[in-house]
């Protein structure tokens, strides 16, 4: 099972590096083992709790759509911004608000990985480890994570800072391989440099990303992507890096070789060995 997709009952599973060699992964808990994990979830003391502020916030995220549910998506996202995690009381606070069943929200929460099912770190690290990413170094970065960090993937140091996660794709195959933090990349990483920037998140410092804005907590990052981002953190990612040199080479060749696309509504020219 790849890390989009729901679904399955709840376990643990292998992945397989590019050595044959098998990794334990935890599998998330499928849909019809949704009940259970609501109503035996423990929740831990240092999590708070959700207030009437969370309940204000979810109702002035509905209040964008014209359609109640359409919400729901940044609605767990702020829940996940309060408590780290989606909790059985942040599902059921999206339940009620958008006057959903339970298990409604709970199929689309499952389904996507952003939405942690335990209280993830101050710093969640993903590692692609897909095809190319993989290929070019990803898999021996992730081992080097694990072992420097002393835990596998979708676990939290015991410390709560590091989240850990080997990610299927993270859409950046031009920077390869790529590492992010709380969802900001760090491009064309290698082990010697993913150490280092662990080494320095435990020190207390926040390298900036190769890209994109500076970094944040994880739970301030969830409180972005619901639509609550500060003005100078929006400020910050417009005046931050964006399309790098590895993205543009393809229009750079194409300009030298003098190729562009036909019109909108011409025919495609025929090829020369058809």
């Amino acid at each position: 099972m790849t890390e989009g997709g729901a679904g399955g009952s709840g376990g643990s599973g292998a992945a397989y590096g590019r050595d044959g060699t098998a990794r334990a992964v935890s599998t998330p808990v499928g849909i019809g083992d949704l009940g259970a994990s609501l109503t035996e979830e423990i929740v831990p003391d240092d999590v708070p709790p959700l207030t009437e502020q969370t309940r204000r916030e979810a109702r002035e995220i509905i209040a964008r759509y014209p359609l109640p549910r359409s919400a729901l998506l940044p609605m767990l996202h702020l829940v996940q911004s309060v408590q780290g995690y989606v909790s059985s009381a942040g599902v059921a606070l999206c339940a009620e608000e958008l006057n959903l069943t339970k298990a409604e929200v709970g199929a689309v929460m499952t389904f996507y990985t952003m939405f942690k099912r335990r209280p993830a770190g101050e710093y969640l690290i993903s590692v692609c480890t897909n095809t190319l990413c993989g290929f070019l170094g990803g898999e021996e970065i992730y081992a080097a994570l694990q072992e420097q960090l002393g835990v596998g993937h979708d676990q939290t140091t015991s410390d709560g800072r590091f989240t850990l996660e080997h990610a299927e794709c993270l859409a950046a195959c031009d920077y390869a391989p790529v590492v992010t933090v709380n969802y900001e990349f760090f491009d064309q990483e290698t082990v010697q440099t993913s150490t280092a920037l662990i080494e320095d998140l435990r020190a207390g410092r926040r390298p900036d990303p190769t890209r994109g804005a500076p970094l944040c907590s994880f739970r301030e990052m969830s409180r972005e992507i619901a639509g609550f981002a500060a003005p100078e953190r929006a400020a910050a990612a417009v005046a931050a890096p964006g399309i790098g040199t590895p993205t543009l080479v393809g229009l750079r060749l194409a300009a030298e070789r003098g190729e562009a696309p036909p019109a909108v509504g011409a025919s495609a020219p025929a090829r020369k060995d058809a």
